[in-house]
């Protein structure tokens, strides 16, 4: 019996977005081959402050004017461009500041002095894929509501949107 993986991806992706607006963490994909890693607290916290969370209750906040916050999670942390250097994904969901999607996330990547900067950002929710931009970073497939996910590309200073895809296919986002 064949399955329709995007339509998978999509039930799953709200169901995700859903759990994250009551406050469950989210599972960010990554290619098997990352290696799972740790943070120490003091690059936990310099994470969230280059991530422009602040400390609310509590608890890491990056959308301050949310009324009711959920709060800003690390959800992984690997080196996807194989630099040898962790990565570290900060999301953090609600539907004040990431509408419809429910969730926002940010990339940040070490650098060689040991400070965190954001490489990306967006509402939705990272899979990072097997294609590779610029340097070895993924792409990144941000998903949300719909079938026609933005795949974006490091292009060596930024990621920007590089096509649509659905199930692995190119697709047309609806206008």
């Amino acid at each position: 019996m064949a399955t329709n993986t995007g339509f998978l991806r999509a039930l799953v992706g709200g169901v995700a977005l859903g759990m994250m607006a009551l406050g469950a963490p989210l599972q960010v994909a990554a290619e098997p081959a990352a290696a799972a890693l740790t943070l120490s607290e003091a690059d936990r916290t310099a994470v969230f402050k280059a991530a422009g969370a602040v400390q609310r209750k509590g608890m890491w906040v990056i959308c301050v004017d949310d009324p009711n916050p959920g709060g800003a999670v690390i959800e992984t942390v690997r080196d996807l461009n194989g630099d040898g250097r962790p990565e570290a994904v900060v999301t953090e969901g609600g539907t004040y500041c990431y509408g419809h999607s429910e969730a926002g996330f940010q990339l940040l990547s070490q650098q060689t002095n040991g400070s965190w900067r954001v490489i990306a950002r967006n509402s939705g929710v990272p899979e990072f894929l097997k294609t590779h931009g610029v340097g070895g970073w993924p792409d990144i497939s941000v998903g949300g509501p719909g079938f026609c996910f933005p795949v974006e590309r490091w292009n060596g200073k930024t990621y920007e949107l590089n096509r649509h895809e659905y199930e692995g296919k190119r697709c047309k986002p609806p206008r």
